[in-house]
């Protein structure tokens, strides 16, 4: 990842524009990240995976009625003939 001073970066707006699809710039103000300048691709990407980890929950964040309930549960009879697969050799 490149890393460019804000007044560079200001000053090549549209250099830095075309870098970022395809790789981050990372913006810097007095020797420290600011801002990332990503491209549009990459940042749907970033809001994708930030979406999908709020759906996503530790086991440890877990109560114990709802371990109780995902440990409780079976498949339906439908699946039946799958089970020999799960067994193994």
């Amino acid at each position: 990842m490149r890393t460019v001073p804000a007044t560079e970066f200001t000053r090549d707006f549209a250099g830095y524009r075309e870098l970022a699809r395809g790789e981050p710039i990372g913006v810097t103000s007095h020797g420290r990240a600011t801002a990332y300048f990503v491209s549009a691709i990459e940042f749907e990407e970033i809001q994708r995976l930030r979406t999908a980890s709020r759906r996503s929950r530790a086991v440890a964040d877990l109560s114990r009625e709802e371990i109780e309930e995902m440990t409780s549960g079976s498949m339906s009879s439908y699946h039946d003939h799958l089970n020999p697969l799960l067994a193994g050799p």
